[in-house]
């Protein structure tokens, strides 16, 4: 069982962006500057990160720069939280071969950094409306295909059974449209993939932003919680007005926002939840907020902790 002060939860490194300032995609970027963005990280007192590949996709490098990536964490005193794939769903019709490929490459990858948990879901690549918008969730975006349902499942199968040969697991990202899009959605879908090393990603963050109706959080979370293994955390603010039908949201640091997260993350203990945190934040100054967040959780833990020692 973890403490408080030694709990995986990692910065999510999605705020610097898959290129560098002249372009240069960050996977083909010099260590020097792996470097430079991490040591932004631990100048804000974290510690670990989750490098997500929209940032630094691990199952694109050579097995020579997964070691100089390697060496630049060590060199900063980084070690990593998770590994996440964003929108690189294994049944998206023209890349889903390639992705699953990817994903058992994590996986694979996964052990001989520390990590337990590999992220993964069926969210696709932004639309255009979705890229042009100030939020992208303000859009309608890819919508899962009731036909590749089966797919998904095989696909998914095939990825717990590498991440059990490694001894470690797999988490499916809930995400809006997708086969895990609901609370119900979400557990029928781990249901029915059956595996030991497979659980969800309660990224309930995602669908209380939307500009739709969605379950009451308290209720999304008591029913994804108990199949949960790995946690994208984030927040948000959230309004409807009945008299015009209009919602609103915006990203909010974990305490300020619409889920209270105090609650949430006592009731995952109490459910038994051992899994990492990975903070996300979009918008403003995401990499200081994303610091204040894993602070935060660290508190939170703190207490809870204490209480059921």
């Amino acid at each position: 069982m973890f403490t408080a002060e030694n709990w995986p939860i990692g910065a999510n490194m999605l705020s610097f962006g898959s290129t560098t300032s002249d372009g240069t995609p960050t996977l083909e970027a010099p260590s020097t500057v792996w470097a430079s963005q991490l040591r932004q990280v631990k100048e804000l007192g974290v510690d670990q990160i989750d490098p997500t590949d929209a940032w630094l996709p691990l199952a694109k490098l050579s097995d020579e720069r997964v070691e100089e990536f390697r060496r630049v964490l060590d060199g900063e005193g980084m070690t990593l939280s998770s590994i996440s794939m964003t929108r690189n769903s294994v049944v998206d019709v023209e890349h889903g071969e390639e992705n699953l490929a990817d994903a058992l490459r994590f996986i694979e990858l996964a052990p001989s950094f520390g990590v337990s948990v590999v992220n993964t879901g069926f969210m696709q690549a932004l639309t255009e409306k979705q890229a042009k918008a100030i939020w992208f969730w303000l859009e309608d975006g890819h919508v899962d295909d009731p036909a590749l349902r089966d797919l998904a499942i095989e696909r998914t199968r095939r990825l717990g059974d590498a991440a059990k040969a490694q001894g470690i697991q797999l988490s499916l990202e809930m995400y809006e449209d997708t086969y895990v899009g609901t609370a119900d959605e979400a557990v029928s879908f781990v249901t029915d993939v059956d595996h030991e090393a497979v659980g969800l990603n309660p990224d309930i963050g995602n669908l209380v932003r939307l500009h739709r109706e969605v379950e009451p959080w308290p209720d999304m979370f008591e029913k994804v919680l108990p199949h949960s293994n790995f946690w994208h955390i984030k927040n948000y603010t959230r309004d409807y007005d009945p008299a015009t039908g209009a919602y609103s949201s915006a990203p909010m640091p974990l305490k300020y926002g619409y889920i209270n997260y105090r609650s949430v993350i006592r009731r995952a203990l109490e459910l038994g939840y051992t899994g990492p945190f990975c903070c996300e934040h979009y918008g403003s100054d995401s990499l200081g907020v994303i610091a204040e967040n894993v602070h935060y959780i660290r508190q939170v833990l703190a207490s809870a902790l204490a209480e059921s020692a």
